[in-house]
């Protein structure tokens, strides 16, 4: 994503018959476009953005003479879906949109540069010189659905909740008889005399998932939204209560907040005989034997998440979306470092000053090498041993040190 650069400002005089000294009267420069990205209900996946991976907003326009000002340009909304988390080039978290209107500018357009009516005093009556505009944000941002579910099934691999799934609401996932059969969670809406009822398929959970083990932490988080939990288990394996007991430790060692969640537990696959057998001898409270394939049990285990969905109090509401961390500037100390090639000056108040400073002005460059003095950077040149001739770097732009 990139901002839009803002317009230059406009370095133009007043001429007009019967005014010989009109004076400088250069607009300033428009502000570039935003990137802003904003979650919708409109929107349910991000598949829009695996089509296109870059997003330029418009430059502001360049100011004019008779103090007109440039045409400030529109910012580029970006609809995501709600649930969408963006995350910045090292992982750290941009913004959170949970919920529909919430918005976070992403990438900032650049300031208009400043016309050079701002620069007439008493002592520069005819200044020459506009600033540029700023550059506009430019990064990287990887955006991640989480999904939004009423429900979350969970479970051991092969416990059967996709075919669960598919019985109990019109999803229809790819369902087959190996580990991780569901690569990426899937959403079905089953209707019940209680309402509607949103269940997401999360992939199934080994031992270790909450460490990274297999899929599991990339799709435990795809549960922290949702109200209630159903852990699915398959009741012909050998021990269906330990895949329970294991499954139930990995989303604890996940979140604690999210162990705690009201939640049932289905047992699947009661048409086999293991299943039935289990089903004779339990007498486990919360739980419900159900087959996806022959739909035996399936209207009171519905009944069930609907009742367990109606109690249930709301997930925990996330902080309002804001920027937590975006490309910072660095701070106001400058630092100056001896290079073999010459001298690197950095600092954010001498790196913005090249950046507004039209260097191919006399005029401008005159104020660049007074501003430089008032800042600090030739007396830091000469206390970091520069001599005359020396390339000295500022922000990519090389000069050579004349004192």
């Amino acid at each position: 994503m990139r901002g839009g650069h803002g317009g230059k400002g406009s370095a133009s005089f007043r001429r007009e018959p019967y005014t010989p000294r009109g004076g400088p009267d250069g607009g300033d420069g428009g502000r570039g476009g935003s990137v802003v990205l904003e979650a919708t209900n409109d929107a349910s996946d991000l598949s829009l953005y695996t089509q296109r991976r870059r997003w330029n907003a418009e430059p502001g326009a360049d100011g004019a003479g008779g103090r007109k000002t440039g045409r400030s340009s529109s910012d580029i909304v970006l609809k995501v879906p709600v649930g969408t988390i963006a995350l910045d080039s090292e992982g750290s978290l941009i913004a959170d949109l949970d919920r529909p209107g919430a918005r976070v500018v992403a990438a900032r357009g650049g300031a208009g540069g400043r016309g050079n009516v701002h620069f007439k005093s008493s002592t520069r009556h005819a200044p020459d010189y506009a600033e540029p505009g700023l550059k506009g944000d430019e990064l990287e941002i990887l955006l991640d659905l989480k999904l939004i579910a009423d429900v979350g099934l969970v479970g051991p691999p092969n416990a059967g909740k996709s075919s669960l799934l598919r019985a109990l609401t019109a999803a229809r996932p790819k369902v087959a008889d190996y580990p991780f059969t569901t690569l990426d969670p899937e959403l079905g809406v089953a209707e019940s005399d209680a309402g509607r009822v949103v269940l997401a398929d999360i992939p199934g959970l080994i031992e270790g998932a909450a460490q990274g083990a297999g899929l599991g932490q990339r799709f435990l988080r795809h549960v922290e939204r949702t109200k209630a939990l159903v852990y699915v288990l398959d009741g012909s394996s050998a021990d269906p209560w330990q895949d329970l007991a294991t499954v139930r430790q990995e989303v604890a060692q996940f979140s604690a907040g999210l162990a705690n969640r009201p939640h049932i537990v289905a047992v699947n696959k009661v048409d086999l005989e293991p299943a039935r057998r289990l089903r004779a001898r339990s007498r486990r409270a919360g739980v419900y034997f159900a087959s996806a394939l022959t739909g035996e049990g399936l209207p009171r285990l519905m009944d069930a998440i609907a009742e367990v969905v109606a109690a249930a109090p709301e997930p925990p509401v996330p902080a309002p979306a804001k920027v937590t961390k975006l490309p910072v500037r660095r701070g106001d100390e400058l630092v100056v470092e001896r290079k073999p090639s010459g001298f690197d000056v950095r600092g954010e108040r001498v790196e913005r000053l090249v950046e507004r400073t039209n260097l191919d002005s006399e005029g401008g460059l005159a104020r660049f090498q007074a501003e430089l003095d008032r800042l600090g950077v030739n007396a830091a040149l000469e206390a970091a041993g520069v001599e005359p001739g020396d390339t000295v770097n500022i922000a990519g732009v090389e000069f050579e040190y004349q004192p």
